[in-house]
């Protein structure tokens, strides 16, 4: 485990515990692409979220098999994702305005918390249920570069009858 990294996955990622039995909720059915552009929107709301200048990682979002789902009809779609302010100051800043929007417009904050790595980074979870998804935030505000590491991640979603799942 890294000085900037101790602190594992909140395992409750993309909201609670109906649908599947493994603490992922049901997200419905969709093709791999609109479940993509889904969450590429949430992570756009994110960062106009996050409300300072800076510029955003370019990595894509990913897909993966829902925990214990048949890996061929069901799947998970997780973006992470990197923010780095023009100004290192504006890493608190820009973790402010996300913990005082994670508590609006469908968003719930579910924890806020310092890890335990050395440099007790600051962490947000908060999920949407209406659309599916949360969010696991990490400011890495004492970092020679601050920036702020973000992950979306989705619920269950199942492909419609006769597709198959898209691995990216």
């Amino acid at each position: 485990m890294t000085d900037d990294n101790a602190a594992a996955a909140p395992s409750s990622a993309a909201g609670g515990s109906e649908g599947t039995g493994s603490g992922v909720p049901d997200a419905g059915t969709a093709t791999t692409d609109e479940a993509v552009a889904s969450v590429k929107a949430v992570s756009s709301q994110i960062y106009d979220f996050v409300g300072v200048p800076g510029s955003a990682s370019q990595p894509g979002p990913g897909v993966k098999a829902c925990p214990g789902k048949e890996p061929r009809r069901y799947f998970q779609v997780y973006h992470p994702w990197n923010f780095k302010p023009k100004s290192g100051a504006d890493n608190d800043v820009a973790m402010r305005n996300l913990e005082k929007k994670l508590s609006t417009g469908g968003w719930v904050l579910k924890r806020s918390y310092r890890d335990t790595s050395a440099n007790k980074n600051l962490n947000l979870v908060a999920d949407n249920d209406s659309r599916k998804v949360s969010v696991w935030i990490v400011a890495y505000s004492k970092r020679v570069t601050p920036s702020i590491g973000i992950e979306v991640t989705s619920g269950c979603y199942q492909v419609p009858e006769g597709e198959t799942v898209e691995h990216s």
